[in-house]
């Protein structure tokens, strides 16, 4: 062979090559995706624990008032989504249904 001629891989070595390196980028993918659902899973348990660990009331965030006032003249109950509303928001009187759910 002269100096002046550079040896080139042929394309079928060219073509393993590059289809071996698309298999470690692919597996590689495969590796850092299960690797983070790992970790994935690993936090939510933790967090799942924390939870479980805590009193009735840190669950809530403290005791919640309780200061609840009886229904007023001018307010219904809606007979769909059972909140009290005002009467300014009644669509049906017969059916006693709000405006949203009407």
């Amino acid at each position: 062979m002269r100096e002046d001629q550079v040896e080139t891989p042929s394309e079928d070595e060219a073509e393993a090559e590059q289809a071996e390196d698309e298999s470690e980028e692919e597996t590689s993918l495969d590796e850092i995706i299960a690797k983070k659902a790992s970790e994935d899973d690993a936090e939510d348990e933790a967090e799942d624990e924390s939870v479980l660990t805590l009193e009735p009331e840190e669950r809530v965030g403290g005791t919640l008032p309780s200061n609840v006032k009886p229904q007023q003249s001018s307010e219904f109950t809606c007979r769909n989504c059972f909140l009290v509303k005002s009467k300014s928001q009644l669509a049906d009187r017969k059916r006693m249904l709000c405006r949203d759910c009407a």
